[in-house]
């Protein structure tokens, strides 16, 4: 052989070498799962596919499914809003709306003030659609918008951006003014951006109407700084009913594609009213997603607690993660993209780490689960998936 046909064999063995080096390393995993199958559900490489894993994230693949099954791609989340005219006072009733951005709330406060609402004393929450202080299994107590509490309304999914400038509290977003609680949250934090979340479930409906307050008066609205709890009296009027502008499939791919476990966590609350009515409560909800996977899917062997994939306590198989995938086949377009070839969701804990999607053969779509219950390299599932399309 010739000096350059020797180069080129090397690099060839090289590159062949890194490509095969992903599959070559499940196989030494101790705690790990794998399987690829075609688009005729034909089993293309596997290992410990029945095996039940921590599936963290990837679980938001079947909270997509169920929500996409219950209520349809093009259903819009609704927020009432009543007046009650003796006292002036604006009552709004949270119905679990997970995305109520602060551009939402500059529509909710146009309408108000189109509405005629010119002049409020206070504003009246009614936070009875969700049970008192529910607890999500795998929530820790942190700051991280990740830990963001739940509650029956919500801005900016429970979360605010800061920047701590010597003492001075500043809003990372030009949309989204400070307010009383955003300012008593950032009281402990050092200097630095910071994106936290509000603590307390009790806070949700609070941080919204503060907010509400603050735009409305920047349109002109004569507001008073009132925020009150308790049920919509009898005497108030219903003034609207705002459906929010994104639909269900805008909101399925936002979770999916920043991983947000708090419209994740909303959605799993609303599987149980929408079955047992409300109040919303884990139990109710538990029940409601256990009812749709034994309708759905017959599963045995597994164990969901919640609809994020915050719990270490949720175990499926591979093969139950590719079920998941076969019905969600028709809204391969909402996935999150690792490139053109790849459609895939991620899931990570601590030692956790997890991969499942599509990826394009030809001109159909192959699926892979992968579950690995300890820790690996940076990019490792990436990596993985990079090798099975080229397989």
């Amino acid at each position: 052989r010739t000096y350059l046909s020797w180069f080129f064999l090397i690099i060839f063995m090289q590159s062949a070498a890194i490509i095969a080096e992903p599959l070559d390393k499940i196989e030494k995993l101790q705690s790990a799962s794998l399987i690829y199958v075609n688009a005729n559900h034909q089993a293309i490489l596997s290992k410990n596919p029945q095996q039940p894993l921590i599936p963290a994230s990837t679980v938001k693949l079947l909270t997509a499914l169920m929500a996409v099954e219950t209520w349809g791609l093009n259903y819009r989340f609704k927020t009432e809003f009543y007046y009650q005219e003796d006292d002036q006072v604006l009552w709004i009733k949270g119905l679990a709306d997970p995305l109520l951005i602060s551009e939402e709330i500059d529509l909710i406060a146009e309408t108000l003030y189109k509405q005629g609402i010119d002049e409020i004393n206070s504003i009246g929450i009614d936070e009875s659609y969700f049970s008192q202080d529910i607890l999500l299994e795998g929530r820790s107590n942190s700051n991280n918008p990740y830990d963001a509490p739940v509650s029956a309304l919500a801005a900016n999914f429970n979360s605010i951006s800061l920047i701590i400038d010597n003492g001075k509290v500043i809003s990372q977003e030009k949309q989204t003014p400070l307010t009383n609680l955003a300012k008593q949250l950032a009281s402990p934090l050092p200097n630095g951006k910071h994106r936290i979340n509000l603590g307390l479930q009790e806070y949700g409906s609070r941080y919204f109407a503060e907010l509400l307050l603050v735009k409305l008066r920047s349109i002109g609205v004569n507001a008073g700084s009132e925020i009150k709890k308790g049920l919509i009296p009898t005497t108030a009027s219903l003034l609207f009913v705002h459906n929010n502008s994104h639909t269900l499939e805008q909101v399925i791919t936002a979770m999916l594609e920043y991983s947000n476990n708090f419209i994740a966590s909303q959605l799993y609350l609303n599987f149980g009213v929408e079955k047992y009515g409300a109040p919303a409560s884990t139990l109710k909800s538990k029940q409601a997603v256990t009812e749709y996977i034994s309708k759905k899917f017959k599963w045995e062997d597994y164990q969901l607690l919640d609809g994020a994939g915050l719990s270490r306590k949720n175990k499926i198989s591979a093969v139950q993660l590719i079920d998941v995938l076969k019905a969600f086949g028709s809204y391969v377009y909402l996935m999150p993209t690792q490139n053109k070839n790849i459609r895939a969701k991620t899931g990570t804990l601590t030692g956790v780490s997890t991969y499942a999607g599509y990826i394009k053969r030809d001109e159909d779509w192959a699926m892979f689960a992968f579950m690995a219950n300890q820790p690996l390299e940076y990019r490792f599932r990436e990596k993985l998936a990079e090798q099975l399309s080229r397989y």
